[in-house]
């Protein structure tokens, strides 16, 4: 309770601002220099075949697609205060690195659709044809965040807890009047709207908070669910109908009931869901243990440079404008 009070859980905005405006007035000829020496790297290491894989997962781009350089945006003018700061600071991290008179796309936000040419976006629909949708970890301060859960599975309240919030999004609206006062679940939305029951405004709790709870539901916003990556780092397990975006974490690729508990889109079945893991808490424990598996992938950070980095010199080669 302590360390909650202290600590939210939640990344650290001073040091992510900090750190990135230091890279804002870093010369940018300092690693194009190196760019050529850093990509070689690729060749020495053992998992390449990994990071090329997920390469093309992020990159599908496939031939030459030209650009149009009347309806793009030349890298030379991606400057600070053209678009959000998280965006602006995730994107620069990895376009500094190449020349500034490179063309790119890109749709900034929560993106839900496929764009109608190749750009670089932070979110793609899973399903159908979404190519044009170049994948870059951008928001994510907010987005990528792991803690440690010292609480083990099965000394945790049988319980889902729900704690988000529910402005323009029907699918949680539907959740929170069909569990509100459900004895499986703890359910409250983080802020007081008019136009919902009073009572269901419990305000927001902190990460550590949730983990005395068996199960955390993590539905989608507007694109992925923000919270799905921190409780895929408990001992909690995340609970969800099946995604249908992904972002740079890769949700597309989750194996329902592997890496998480999965339920109906209607939440039908949310209750028998539940008590089928309390009554076999060792399966969920695996369903923990396998979640911590998925979560490592994404921890080495030369190797998550290396990998969008890479991503980036194929968007460029693929319009034609790198060799």
């Amino acid at each position: 309770m302590i360390l909650s009070r202290l600590h939210k859980g939640t990344n650290n905005r001073l040091a992510y601002y900090s750190k990135n405006f230091v890279r804002y007035i870093t010369p940018k000829v300092l690693l194009r220099n190196r760019l050529q020496k850093v990509l070689a790297e690729l060749e020495k290491r053992p998992d390449k075949e990994y990071i090329l894989r997920r390469v093309d997962y992020y990159n599908k781009m496939q031939g030459i697609v030209p650009i149009d350089p009347v309806s793009s945006h030349r890298l030379a003018d991606h400057k600070f205060g053209d678009a959000g700061s998280v965006y602006f600071f995730d994107s620069y991290e990895f376009t500094r690195w190449f020349s500034d008179s490179l063309y790119w796309n890109y749709v900034f936000g929560d993106v839900t659709q496929v764009p109608g040419v190749p750009s670089i976006v932070k979110s793609r629909p899973i399903h159908g044809e979404n190519t044009n949708s170049v994948i870059l970890n951008m928001e994510k301060v907010r987005h990528f965040n792991f803690i440690t859960d010292r609480i083990p599975f099965r000394d945790k309240m049988d319980k889902a807890i729900f704690r988000l919030d529910i402005n323009y999004k029907p699918h949680r609206i539907r959740f929170v009047e069909q569990y509100f006062d459900h004895p499986m679940c703890d359910v409250g939305i983080i802020s007081a709207l008019p136009e919902f029951p009073k009572e269901w405004s419990k305000g927001k709790i902190t990460l550590f908070e949730h983990l005395v709870y068996k199960f955390i539901l993590t539905l989608e916003g507007i694109d992925v669910s923000t919270s799905l990556k921190w409780v895929m780092s408990t001992n909690s397990v995340a609970v969800m109908p099946r995604p249908t975006y992904e972002t740079w974490f890769m949700e597309g690729t989750l194996i329902p009931n592997y890496h998480y508990i999965e339920i109906k889109s209607d939440y039908s079945d949310l209750p028998q869901r539940l008590q089928y893991y309390i009554d076999h808490p060792e399966e969920a424990e695996a369903i923990a243990r396998h979640a911590h598996e998925y979560i490592s992938q994404f921890r080495d950070k030369k190797r998550e440079r290396l990998i969008s980095l890479l991503v980036m010199q194929k968007y460029f080669r693929c319009t034609g404008q790198l060799p």
